[in-house]
C-alpha cells in the first residue's frame, strides 16, 4: 500500500454551468472538499459516465439534499483522508466507490460504507465502471427482481453499461439469458458476453423471440430501462408469475395499460433508483457485492466492458458520445 500525498486546496473538477447540451459541461478550479464523519477523501484516478449524468446536465435529475452539484455516481482511486468515525480504510487504499455526486473531479468524498477495494487484476479505469452498474444490476436483477438459477431474463440495453454487466451476472448465478440491442454488432457483443439470445430490436420482434426461446411459457423477469410502449409488450413476454423492473423510462415515463394480463398471470411490476436510497441501503448492497459478486471480477470470470476513455477535461465530448448510444459499456473520464 502506497502513501497518499496530502490533498491540495484546489482541484479541477467538471461543472454543469447551466441545463443544457453537452457544451454546458466545463472545467473549473474548485477546493478540494474535505470529509465528514463517516467519510473518505479519494484522489480520482477515473470516474464512470452514465446515463443519469446526461439527465442531470439537462436539468432533469437534480442530486438529492447534501450531495455535491458536480456529475459523476462513481470513481476508482486512491484514499488520501480518512474522516472522523471510519473504521477499515487507511490513507493510501486503492478503492471504487458509488456516490451521489461530485465524480468528475480530481477528488471526490465518498461515504466509508460504500467504498470497495479495487478488485485485484483490474485497473483503476476499469474499476471505475463497477460502482453504478454493479450496484444497479444487483439491488435490481438479485435482491428486487429474485432472479434464481434456472430462470429466464430479457435484459433490454443489452449493449450499455447496465446491460453488458447484467448479461455476465445473469449467466454467472446460472440464469438464461435473453437481451436486446439496436445493431447486429452490438448483439455479436452481446453473445460474446454469455447472451443465450441477442435479438436486433429495429429488426425482430423481441416478444415472439422471448416465447420461442421459452417453448411459449415466456421469460420469468424483465430489466427495462425503456419504459414507454415497451411495458405492455413486456408484460406479453412474461411467463406466470413473471416479475417486471422499471430502472429507467428512455421510452417515456408514462404509459397506458391492461391489468387483465398482470392479474391473471400473477405478474409483479417493480422498479427502484439508486441515487436517492440511504447509505445503509447502499451499505448493504456493496457488501452483498464483496461477497458474492468481488470474487467473480477477481478471478476473470466477470469483468466490466470499457468502451472509451477520455481526459476529464473532455466530459463535454464523453457525454456526446453517450448520446449517440453507439457505444458498447462504459465511457469512462481519467483525471
Amino acid at each position: 500500500m502506497a502513501e497518499a500525498a496530502q490533498p491540495p486546496s484546489e482541484m479541477t473538477a467538471v461543472e454543469i454551468t447551466e441545463p443544457g447540451e453537452p457544451d454546458v459541461l466545463r472545467p473549473a478550479i474548485l477546493p478540494v472538499p474535505r470529509p465528514g464523519e463517516g467519510e473518505v477523501l479519494i484522489k480520482v484516478a477515473a470516474a464512470g459516465v452514465n446515463r443519469p449524468d446526461v439527465l442531470q446536465r439537462k436539468g432533469g435529475y437534480p442530486p438529492p439534499p447534501g450531495a455535491s452539484p458536480l456529475p459523476g455516481l462513481e470513481v476508482a482511486g486512491t484514499i488520501v483522508e480518512v474522516g472522523a468515525g471510519v473504521d477499515g480504510w487507511a490513507r493510501g487504499d486503492a478503492v471504487c466507490a458509488l456516490v451521489a455526486g461530485g465524480g468528475y473531479a480530481e477528488y471526490c468524498v465518498a461515504p466509508a460504507l460504500q467504498c470497495l477495494r479495487v478488485p485485484s487484476g483490474l485497473s483503476m479505469v476499469e474499476a471505475a465502471a463497477v460502482p453504478e452498474t454493479f450496484f444497479t444490476v444487483w439491488t435490481n436483477v438479485f435482491q428486487r427482481g429474485r432472479l434464481a438459477a434456472g430462470e429466464t431474463i430479457l435484459i433490454h440495453g443489452g449493449s450499455s453499461g447496465i446491460g453488458t454487466t447484467a448479461i455476465q451476472l445473469a449467466k454467472s448465478f446460472g440464469a438464461t439469458v435473453l437481451t436486446t440491442a439496436g445493431s447486429d454488432e452490438k448483439c455479436a457483443a452481446c453473445r460474446d458476453l454469455g447472451a443465450d439470445w441477442a435479438i436486433n430490436y429495429r429488426t425482430e420482434d423481441f416478444v415472439a423471440i422471448a416465447k420461442e426461446a421459452t417453448a411459449g411459457k415466456g421469460v420469468d423477469l424483465v430489466l427495462d430501462m425503456v419504459g414507454g410502449d415497451y411495458l405492455p409488450r413486456n408484460i406479453s413476454a412474461l411467463a406466470v408469475d413473471g416479475r417486471h423492473v422499471s430502472i429507467a423510462f428512455l421510452g417515456g415515463a408514462k404509459v397506458t395499460l391492461d391489468l387483465r394480463p398482470v392479474m391473471v398471470r400473477r405478474l409483479t411490476l417493480t422498479g427502484s433508483t439508486l441515487r436517492p436510497r440511504s447509505i445503509a441501503d447502499k451499505a448493504a448492497i456493496a457488501e452483498q457485492l464483496r461477497e458474492k459478486v468481488w470474487p467473480l471480477l477477481e478471478n476473470g470470470e466477470v469483468r466490466p466492458v470499457v468502451h472509451a476513455t477520455m481526459p476529464l477535461e473532455k466530459a463535454a465530448e464523453a457525454h456526446a458520445l453517450m448520446e449517440t448510444s453507439s457505444h458498447i459499456g462504459k465511457i469512462i473520464l481519467e483525471t
